[in-house]
């Protein structure tokens, strides 16, 4: 089975930050193993100087990993162990790097960390802190958990959902990249499947969505397109359109947090 993806992406500084600290990239490439779609998103801790020098940094370090690495990994033989013990050691170099670039300029900084690899059916997801990867099908789900002190609490049954979303510590992470001795990502695998989309997204563009809001923009809203190869340009105009479209929604209802997401949506081709 051979599998293609068509990808768009957008971020916005929002209504009230001077500097926009999200940074991400999607990249789509030819291996060995078929084509591979990789997706990162990077938000840097909010209220801390330079978070955007820190968010930059990891999503270079990871861009550059899926370019020169990920084909040298395939041609030695691939495996879901050997890629996670890959993804933790790239996660605690950008630590090391982060933090010592912190305390040379004598500024503190760090950023969250979610990284997406679909390949040959399976999905890979790296991550640190807050942004979400959601798999859109037939439903929704969110693969993702977030890093956080009130998403912990709600998992302990400390508080409920409804008390979390208004708690003083919301915001409030476990961990980053920069700012911990040792980054210990969650990592998740899973199957995707034919016309699923990503959705890897930073906190401030899922604040003042729902669920549902979430899957009517940006799955149902690319239903009966025709998902053709050669028509995948066009296919990511729209897409792209569409999360423009999106953001300025999420701005006229208040949101003050910098705005990122990436789409990836998945067709096959039986050969």
């Amino acid at each position: 089975m051979k599998w293609h993806y068509t990808v768009a992406a957008h971020t916005d500084v929002g209504t009230a930050k001077a500097v926009n600290q999200d940074s991400l990239t999607v990249k789509v490439a030819n291996t060995i193993c078929g084509e591979a779609a990789f997706a990162v998103i990077c938000d840097g801790m909010g209220g801390l100087e330079q978070g955007e020098v820190a968010s930059t940094m990891v999503v270079r370090a990871y861009e550059q990993w899926f370019l020169k690495d990920l084909p040298q990994i395939l041609a030695r033989g691939f495996s879901e162990e050997i890629l996670e013990k890959v993804w933790y050691r790239l996660a605690n170099d950008c630590n090391v790097r982060v933090a010592e670039y912190s305390v040379a300029q004598k500024a503190p900084m760090g950023t969250t960390l979610t990284a997406v690899l679909l390949l040959e059916g399976r999905y890979y997801i790296t991550h640190v802190g807050d942004c979400r990867v959601y798999v859109m099908g037939n439903g929704m789900e969110q693969l993702t958990t977030d890093q956080t002190y009130v998403a912990r609490e709600v998992a302990l049954g400390h508080m409920t959902p409804e008390q979390a979303l208004t708690d003083a510590r919301r915001n409030v992470l476990l961990q980053s990249i920069g700012t911990v001795k040792c980054v210990k990502p969650d990592y998740l695998m899973g199957d995707f499947y034919n016309d699923d989309t990503f959705l890897v997204c930073s906190d401030g563009f899922r604040h003042h969505l729902t669920e549902i809001e979430l899957y009517n923009y940006c799955h149902t809203s690319l239903e009966g397109m025709e998902w053709f190869v050669e028509n995948r340009l066009n296919n990511s105009h729209f897409m792209n359109g569409r999360l423009r479209y999106v953001m300025e929604n999420i701005k006229a209802r208040g949101e003050r947090d910098n705005i990122s997401a990436i789409l990836i949506k998945v067709t096959n081709a039986i050969e």
